[in-house]
């Protein structure tokens, strides 16, 4: 409790600092704009309705994004872990593509899928597919050896080791990652969106910027702090209730 008291106190000390000195002309209004004029933007926003529309793009573009990019990945990692040679083979190009900055995707997926959503959600795929397929993949070939062994001794079959053994050992990586993989998927959505989109938080901000509007930029980024900040705490409390069987401190 006095940790949360101590993070609002220097909330409000931070924007009062930046109210006084956006009014005393310490800091330029034009480039910094003031948390007053910030907060009036997003209360005509919401009272507007105008910023719903937005809101619900971006969030559904994250979840799609979340949702096909975890999917893919895990399937990806579950077989290239139970495959070692198929893994030898595909190393190569799995670095390569992550090598490749995502930014530089987007106009590319914008071309190839318009616009719209899908183009948003291909740009978070690519973002959230290696954070899954890497967790998963590092879950799977760190099984203890040991269970592996016994399990085959009582004659577990394929299937069986797949689900008792390899998926719980890398469950743990896998939900472990949730939080990043929520953050990449809303970074892909946006940015996307900023790129090159009819709607979104990102395209609301890139509108902003456009004809130099700094209360609308800060105000866009304000509401999109509070939307991840929402997502990341229902993630938080899902990934509790998933990992409440982990064993917690290191105990055997």
């Amino acid at each position: 409790m006095r940790i949360r008291t101590y993070q609002v106190g220097l909330l409000f000390l931070l924007i009062l600092l930046w109210e006084w000195g956006s009014r005393t002309g310490r800091l330029d209004s034009f480039f910094f704009s003031q948390p007053t004029a910030i907060l009036a933007r997003i209360g005509a926003w919401f009272s507007g309705g105008e910023v719903y529309r937005h809101l619900y793009i971006t969030g559904l573009e994250t979840l799609l994004a979340f949702l096909f990019g975890t999917l893919f990945g895990v399937v990806f990692g579950l077989w290239l872990g139970l495959s070692p040679r198929a893994a030898l083979v595909l190393d190569p190009f799995i670095k390569a593509l992550n090598a490749i900055p995502r930014v530089t995707l987007a106009p590319l997926f914008t071309l190839w899928f318009g616009l719209g959503v899908l183009s948003k959600v291909a740009l978070g795929v690519t973002l959230v597919f290696f954070v899954a397929f890497f967790n998963t993949y590092q879950g799977v070939r760190e099984v203890n050896p040991l269970v592996l062994a016994n399990a085959r001794l009582l004659g577990a079959s394929r299937w069986a080791l797949l689900r008792h053994v390899y998926l719980p050992s890398a469950a743990g990586w896998i939900f472990s990652s949730l939080r990043t993989s929520v953050g990449f998927a809303v970074i892909g959505a946006v940015v996307g969106e900023y790129l090159g989109a009819s709607a979104g938080l990102g395209y609301l901000i890139a509108q902003a910027e456009g004809v130099f509007d700094t209360t609308g930029v800060f105000a866009g980024i304000m509401v999109l702090m509070a939307f991840v900040l929402l997502l990341d705490s229902g993630v938080g409390a899902l990934e509790r209730q998933l990992l409440v069987w982990q064993v917690k401190g290191g105990a055997g």
